[in-house]
């Protein structure tokens, strides 16, 4: 019996997964709201509560850089140590890993019906892949390629600085940085506090006029991207459709940055829960319009593969992955 974790700024989901010559099957599974607990432990703990069959091995994918088996959670005030996981759960394999790489796993074991293209004109090719996941924040990592297998590589880069690219995306960096108080990173737009982030800028700049029925539910939500990206999608709202547009495009540009930094000729894997939500504004032409606008590269970037996995549990999946090799 495995347990695996995909913690996030939002939500921790715990599953516990049985392994067998068969696969991973997965036995339970329950979401906890992070905010409401003081650390992992005590989610660990309550999950475990009820349980009797002893666990193996234990790996959680986790919203932070994970450095000497430690990690000081970026969007919780949390400190997650693999020791003290050990002894809560009562297991002496427990394994911490970024959230991307963990899900970066759960990528690789999904099957062609749940995947969406978003690039008609692709090459499939070998090689390296690029992984890009926004939701409560923007994680990143990179599938290295062997030429045998992938491994997953963790990176921080949701935190490298913005770099704009018309004068519109000028106004949202300056517009960004004054109410940042300076340094401004993709995951300040590439997120779901990013999207009401971006929302904000074209409301005061006056791109477009915002709506009462939008202002109010505005007012009224502990979720602002969730109210603009409904408003978006259902109702047309000139002013949310306007935000998600922008989003989109910077998402393209920075999953092309990524793509070139390690040179990933095997592809784009867009994870995270914003991006299935917004399918829709991510295939109509801004996301592979910011991909592509790499000047010189712009012909390699319009071959890339670009997909966006449908499946919300590849990060439990990656994690239940990587606790299954530790018992190899």
């Amino acid at each position: 019996m495995l347990l695996a974790g995909d913690v996030g700024g939002t939500k921790t989901v715990l599953a516990q997964y049985e392994k067998s010559t068969e696969g991973l099957e997965r036995v339970r599974e329950r979401l906890y709201p992070s905010a409401d607990y003081a650390s992992l432990d005590e989610i660990v703990a309550d999950f475990l509560s009820d349980q009797s069959v002893p666990l193996e091995a234990a790996c959680f994918g986790v919203a932070g850089p994970v450095i000497d088996g430690r990690c000081y959670t970026t969007n919780l005030p949390w400190t997650i140590d693999e020791r003290s996981l050990a002894a809560t759960t009562g297991v002496g394999r427990v394994k911490l890993l970024n959230d991307l790489q963990a899900m970066a796993l759960g990528l690789l074991r999904l099957g062609p019906e749940e995947w969406a293209d978003l690039n008609p004109d692709a090459e499939p090719a070998t090689g390296n892949r690029a992984v890009l996941a926004a939701g409560t924040g923007l994680g990143e990592a990179i599938l290295y390629w062997d030429g045998m297998n992938y491994h997953p590589v963790a990176t921080e880069g949701g935190h490298t600085d913005f770099a704009p690219n018309d004068a519109l995306e000028d106004g949202l960096l300056a517009y960004l940085r004054e109410k940042l108080g300076g340094h401004v990173s993709y995951e300040r737009i590439l997120s779901g506090p990013g999207i009401a982030n971006i929302y904000a800028y074209l409301r005061d700049s006056g791109h477009a006029p915002e709506s009462p029925e939008l202002a109010a539910a505005l007012a009224d939500t502990d979720d602002p991207a969730r109210e603009i990206s409904r408003c978006a999608m259902e109702r047309g709202d000139a002013l949310a459709r306007a935000s998600l547009r922008v989003f989109a495009r910077i998402y393209g540009a920075e999953a092309g940055n990524l793509v070139l930094k390690c040179l990933a000729r095997g592809g784009v894997l867009i994870g995270g829960g914003i991006a299935p939500k917004i399918l829709a504004a991510l295939t109509d032409g801004e996301f592979m319009e910011g991909f592509c606008a790499k000047g010189r590269f712009a012909g390699f970037m319009r071959t890339v593969p670009v997909r966006v996995a449908l499946n919300p549990s590849t990060g439990l999946l990656g994690a239940a992955d990587y606790a299954a090799r530790c018992l190899l």
